[in-house]
């Protein structure tokens, strides 16, 4: 049996397109999530891999919606296997039901995972490149100096519950208790 794989990040991502490619595809059954690729438990996966019987085949549009790490790619690919079953990626042209399919496999799966490397690597010299010009990335602080200072006043001469400063403030308690 063929068998379909779908999977999107986030909650309001279509997967209309990956389940129409599957179907094209010869999916007979497919199984999707919309949870990221890095949780280590996603429900439909899990579901499709218990199912699964010698001689199946699970096919994804892009071999990123079934791992987002090459050692989980490599974990599930190994997983199919041993179950007797195969592996199809469609945009890659992946079939590890041949010896070719696996070599050319295990090829792409260690260039993604280099790219995603490089990104991050990229990611991190950036955001030291724009700290050293005196960037400082994250959240705008909740209160002013000049606020801080009065939430202080407020709290210590006016002795006002931080409760009632939070409100003024439209900040938590615990912003004041920081303050």
């Amino acid at each position: 049996m063929i068998i379909g794989y779908a999977r999107v990040s986030t909650e309001d991502q279509n997967l209309d397109g990956q389940i129409d490619a599957l179907k094209a595809a010869g999916a007979e059954r497919i199984f999707a999530d919309k949870i990221t690729g890095t949780a280590r438990s996603r429900p439909e996966l899990d579901r499709l891999l218990d199912q699964l019987r010698q001689g199946d085949v699970i096919i994804v549009t892009k071999y990123d919606r079934l791992a987002r790490s090459l050692r989980d790619l490599l974990d599930i690919v190994d997983t199919i296997q041993a179950q007797g079953a195969g592996f199809r990626s469609l945009a890659e042209d992946i079939d590890t039901t041949t010896p070719s399919g696996r070599l050319v496999f295990h090829v792409f799966a260690s260039i993604a995972q280099f790219e995603r490397e490089r990104i991050s690597e990229r990611t991190k010299e950036g955001l030291e490149a724009a700290r050293k010009r005196g960037r400082v990335g994250g959240r705008p602080p909740a209160l002013s100096a000049a606020q801080k200072v009065e939430v202080r006043r407020m709290r210590d001469d006016e002795l006002r519950p931080l409760s009632e400063i939070a409100q003024l403030f439209r900040i938590s308690a615990k912003t004041v208790r920081r303050a």
